[in-house]
């Protein structure tokens, strides 16, 4: 794929293999996967344990490298990168909201939603910000740090972390996993939001058909390819085609 197909996609893999050991021990988390990903839409990811999901999010984050294949985030090849490059990547244009919440200890909960943008020597859009608290619900709890936070707490920081900078794409992995139903419905209307009016990208991975019901389109994964893809997925749907693919 030439730099100018990759123009209309923040992200995508061309032929993208990840393997683990060699021979009779040999595992393809990732085989031949070649997928990209619109920019201003919200895109889950779904498939059974093992299916290579979140390996996939993780190589197209530029936080594990490939076998072989390519990965891209916009027109940048991460593999033509070096490690400070990707870095640097990392911090100027991704988001990131992970299981493992990677919430600094000694900050606050605001230093650390700001802190991409403190690095990167960024001022925040105050709105923006404002909005992004608010819906997480964190008003009262900015000054705390994340020893003196649920874990719902702390999960809530970790996304409006991802989103506070306003970053070409959010990779976002189980982010309503440590929430409960209302918070969970709540994040994602906003993430939902974010994606509809105000043009940003997400990609997610879950294991909720509910959760993937709010994005615009599901990619299926199961043994390190993509099954199926459906446009515009209902909760019934999406569940009728796990149970297909073995979930």
């Amino acid at each position: 794929m030439s730099s100018t197909a990759t123009e209309t996609a923040a992200a995508g893999s061309i032929e993208a293999s990840k393997i683990y050991g060699d021979g009779e021990t040999e595992i393809r988390a990732l085989d031949e996967v070649t997928v990209s990903f619109e920019q201003s839409r919200f895109t889950a990811i779904m498939g059974p344990s093992g299916s290579g999901k979140s390996t996939l999010m993780h190589c197209l984050a530029g936080l594990d490298r490939l076998s072989s294949g390519r990965v891209f985030i916009g027109d940048t090849y991460l593999d033509d990168l070096s490690e400070s490059q990707l870095t640097e990547l990392r911090r100027d244009k991704i988001g990131f909201v992970f299981q493992a919440f990677n919430l600094i200890p000694t900050l606050s909960a605001l230093e650390n939603i700001t802190l991409p943008m403190d690095l990167a020597g960024r001022k925040p859009d105050k709105q923006w910000m404002d909005t992004v608290i608010d819906t997480v619900g964190l008003r009262p709890r900015l000054d705390h740090r994340p020893s003196e936070l649920s874990g719902g707490q702390q999960q809530r920081v970790a996304v409006a972390r991802a989103l506070a900078s306003q970053p070409q794409i959010v990779f976002a992995d189980e982010p309503t996993g440590n929430l409960d139903s209302k918070s969970g419905t709540d994040l994602l209307d906003f993430m939902r939001h974010a994606v509809a009016d105000l043009g940003q990208t997400i990609v997610m991975v879950t294991h909720d058909p509910s959760a993937a019901a709010h994005s615009d389109r599901v990619i299926f994964l199961a043994d390190g390819k993509i099954r199926d893809e459906m446009i515009e997925p209902t909760a019934d749907r999406v569940l009728d085609l796990m149970k297909q693919l073995g979930d």
